[in-house]
């Protein structure tokens, strides 16, 4: 593999496009059905870089999110808090069971704590993103939720392109089919 090959970094280029934007309101709208809506939490993690929707989850639970720094594959977090977030996040890494496993280990102890992810649904290969290590089915993902100690409290699904997108060719209309965003709350399992 050459150097370089995967994108590490959040870019402003990458902020800027409107799949994003959209990404991030139908991810607050997912919050917005969860038993922590309207709750104010003391603090929260974001896990990767910041990015716009840092700060919607600031003011959504009305509190201060942290963003993580370290190697997400082999590195340890630390803290406490009862809102972790890794909003399309586990498709990049080699290692996705082991952030998982650090996520549990800084979610804060209680019945209420909650971890919010997303992640793109698996679709045809041609489609995949050559940024991405992992898409996986559901079945995959749960799997892996399970394993790492989480129960699925909530789960969502959700395209990510704007109608007029699909009418731009057969690629376009291709992903506004099989596109799609899985979304899940979860809940340490005691």
């Amino acid at each position: 593999m050459r150097q370089g090959a995967y994108r590490t970094m959040v870019d402003r280029a990458w902020c800027s496009d409107a799949a994003h934007a959209l990404r991030w309101d139908r991810s607050l709208d997912f919050l917005r059905g969860s038993g922590l809506a309207g709750r104010a939490v003391s603090a929260g993690l974001d896990i990767g870089d910041r990015t716009p929707m840092t700060g919607m989850l600031e003011e959504f639970f009305g509190c201060r999110f942290e963003s993580t720094s370290v190697d997400l594959d082999i590195g340890a977090l630390d803290g406490s808090f009862p809102v972790v977030a890794a909003f399309e996040v586990l498709e990049h890494l080699y290692n996705p069971l082991h952030l998982l496993l650090e996520a549990r280990k800084v979610l804060a102890p209680g019945p209420s704590s909650r971890l919010f992810v997303s992640t793109p649904s698996c679709k045809p290969r041609f489609l995949q993103s050559p940024d991405h290590f992992h898409e996986m089915s559901r079945r995959s993902l749960e799997s892996l939720f399970d394993r790492a100690g989480f129960a699925v409290v909530r789960r969502g699904e959700f395209g990510i392109r704007p109608f007029g997108f699909c009418f731009k060719g057969i690629r376009p209309l291709l992903r506004c089919i099989f596109e799609r965003i899985s979304i899940y709350e979860l809940a340490k399992r005691p």
